[in-house]
């Protein structure tokens, strides 16, 4: 199973450029194809999947360690160059590697309080870090990063939730 997660992970970001440059309901001439996020907020159509991303560091971690992660994110990047504009490439690389070392920072230390706190908390920080830098150094403004920030956390906090719920429900067994 690591290793399907780990693949699944290290695909997060090719498959988010490739969305940004192909896919959503509005494609803007030389900028990002984006997708309503809610709230009349548009974003890059990528931000699902990284919203993911950041997620499946955590899941991945939880399963190996944060070695794994690194890696993961080092072959992604990779994939990225391969096949992206290498504009976006680059943008996304810098962007994914200063929100992931950022949830890790926030994600380690809080998991002994609860992996749905930890998940939340980490996706928070990774979210607002990805989103300032990602759509700034892709497209030069600060335009879409409350969009993609919000896009974002729909993974994060789907995910809290169903932990606060799993881990509530074993206490309710044990109890």
């Amino acid at each position: 199973m690591k290793y399907i997660v780990f693949a699944l992970f290290a695909l997060t970001m090719p498959l988010a450029n490739y969305l940004i440059g192909n896919i959503g309901t509005e494609c803007i001439p030389n900028g990002p194809c984006l997708i309503p996020v809610g709230f009349g907020l548009m974003a890059p159509s990528g931000v699902l999947i990284i919203g993911l991303a950041l997620v499946l560091r955590d899941w991945l971690q939880e399963m190996t360690n944060w070695k794994w992660a690194a890696f993961a994110v080092i072959i992604g990047g990779v994939l990225s160059f391969l096949t992206s504009n290498p504009f976006l490439a680059l943008a996304s690389a810098v962007s994914f590697v200063t929100a992931e070392m950022l949830d890790l920072a926030v994600y380690t230390p809080l998991r002994k309080a609860g992996k749905h706190i930890a998940v939340l908390a980490s996706g928070i920080v990774g979210a607002f870090a990805d989103s300032l830098l990602f759509v700034y150094l892709a497209f030069g403004s600060f335009e879409f990063s409350l969009g993609t920030t919000v896009g974002k956390l729909y993974a994060t906090l789907a995910v809290s939730l169903y932990l606060y719920y799993k881990i509530k429900k074993v206490k309710s067994y044990a109890g």
